[in-house]
């Protein structure tokens, strides 16, 4: 019998001081068997850094085909494609052939790692963006959590504000590429 997904609801109050953005979401979050409670976050704080009416969260690691976060035009196609992790330049060289955009958010303690070894691939690929978290700072992310959870989530410069009651994080990131 397969497992199933673990359903998070979230309200998403957003402030992004780098764009003037300030708005409110209700958000479903689906955590995927093999997924970390770090990796779902991780597709929040995407979500939140490129808040789009058209954004939407896809399958994810149900489908090898499609990216985990993505925004869609009315027409169905691609605008902009979203991967979380550590990517193979084979995987976003895929995106990019679907997608005019492509951005791709690493994460993790192997990060600096993976970066080291992949960056001369992907300094090839057109249209792409690389971003990374601190990967210290992200690992205390799942202490935000609960099934059903309020989120604040301030922007601005290369740092988040996330406050849920009385508890506050600081999350790091900076672009690579």
């Amino acid at each position: 019998m397969a497992l199933k997904p673990t359903i998070y609801k979230v309200k998403l109050q957003l402030v992004d001081m780098n764009r003037d953005l300030y708005t409110s979401c209700k958000l479903t979050l689906a955590q995927h068997p093999s997924e970390t409670q770090e990796r779902m976050m991780i597709r929040l704080m995407v979500y939140g850094l490129n808040y789009h009416e058209d954004l939407q969260f896809s399958r994810g690691l149900s489908a090898t085909d499609e990216p985990d976060i993505w925004e869609c035009g009315l027409d169905g196609q691609v605008n902009h494609w979203f991967e979380v992790g550590q990517a193979t330049p084979e995987r976003i060289r895929k995106a990019v052939s679907r997608s005019p955009k492509v951005s791709l958010y690493a994460f993790g303690r192997e990060s600096d790692i993976w970066w080291g070894r992949a960056q001369e691939a992907y300094k090839g690929l057109p249209r792409v963006a690389v971003w990374q978290f601190n990967a210290e700072q992200s690992a205390s992310l799942p202490a935000l959590l609960d099934r059903s959870t309020s989120i604040t989530m301030t922007i601005t410069d290369n740092e988040i504000y996330l406050n849920k009651d009385e508890l506050q994080l600081t999350l790091g990131f900076k672009q690579l590429l």
